[in-house]
């Protein structure tokens, strides 16, 4: 029989104008294998187990940071007789893209040789646990700038990780991935995620990444597990759902503003996926 695993669509806060939540978790028997179309950073403070990402299996313990890249399969085991206790981090691909613009922080969602995971020892254990709980901290409250505290501490855990891998990387293991016949997959992502509010075309990503449309049709399927127009059609609605929630646009508005060219194409996607129209949305989520 074929396994399939989950696919986690949502998560606390995903279609807010600021798509991150953050929680501590505890896991006494692990979790199920899932994959997902956003970003999520997970780091213990207590226990003993192991993690599997696309098959490839390594430890979790104290100080052990994972960054889990979108729509990767990945599934965690408790040690026997022991309770994992780790910090979990969703948040939106935008965060990192949005702000990019020559940090070259959007790099890492690249494919890389490097692992997806390293541990953190003495100090720089005691410094990253630190900077987590003050995430936390700052998450949880109310304070001036806390959307700009979060994402500027977001970017801070993300480099210090990607600083220690790099540092523990086997001498073999270079730090890019070699030259691929055909352009990465995630810079046509990028490019998606930057434009979907424009008309976008399979022939317009064809002339720009030199791949042909069947390709970049296949590509995108298997990465995304939608297909183009779907991927397209979820990042607009994504956008239209935070735009009904913190604003007083009219639904018009919101169509418009999100990339969808008809009023009526936009509600009846709209009532498809999410099982009511915009109007009865933005009364159910918007606070009494």
């Amino acid at each position: 029989m074929t396994f399939f695993p989950d696919y986690l669509k949502t998560y606390p806060n995903m279609d807010s104008a600021f798509p991150l939540h953050m929680s501590l978790n505890t896991l006494k028997q692990g979790f199920r294998a899932h994959r997902h179309d956003f970003l999520e950073f997970s780091y213990v403070v207590e226990g003993r187990g192991r993690e599997s990402i696309n098959d490839v299996k390594h430890e979790m313990l104290p100080g052990t940071f994972t960054f889990v890249q979108p729509y990767q399969v990945h599934e965690i085991f408790t040690e026997p007789g022991s309770t994992l206790v780790l910090y979990n981090c969703n948040f939106s691909m935008d965060l990192l893209i949005d702000s990019g613009h020559g940090d070259g922080l959007s790099d890492l969602i690249e494919p890389s040789l490097l692992e997806p995971y390293t541990t953190f020892t003495g100090a720089k254990q005691e410094r990253m646990l630190f900077l987590i709980e003050d995430m936390l901290k700052e998450y949880t409250g109310n304070e001036p700038w806390r959307q700009t505290l979060l994402q500027a501490r977001l970017k801070e855990l993300l480099v210090c990780f990607d600083r220690e891998r790099r540092a523990n990387r086997p001498e073999n293991v270079p730090l890019t991935s070699p030259a691929k016949t055909n352009p990465s997959i995630w810079p046509i992502i990028h490019h998606i995620h930057r434009n979907y509010r424009d008309e976008l075309t399979l022939s317009q990503l064809s002339d720009r990444f030199g791949m042909s449309v069947s390709r970049i049709s296949e590509v995108i399927k298997e990465t995304t597990g939608q297909t183009f127009v779907h991927f397209v059609q979820d990042l607009r609605l994504r956008h239209a759902t935070s735009l009904l929630v913190s604003t007083d646009f009219s639904v018009v508005d919101v169509a418009l503003e999100v990339g969808f060219g008809s009023y009526k194409t936009f509600v009846r996607i709209f009532r498809e996926r999410k099982g009511m129209v915009p109007m009865a949305y933005r009364k159910a989520k918007r606070p009494q």
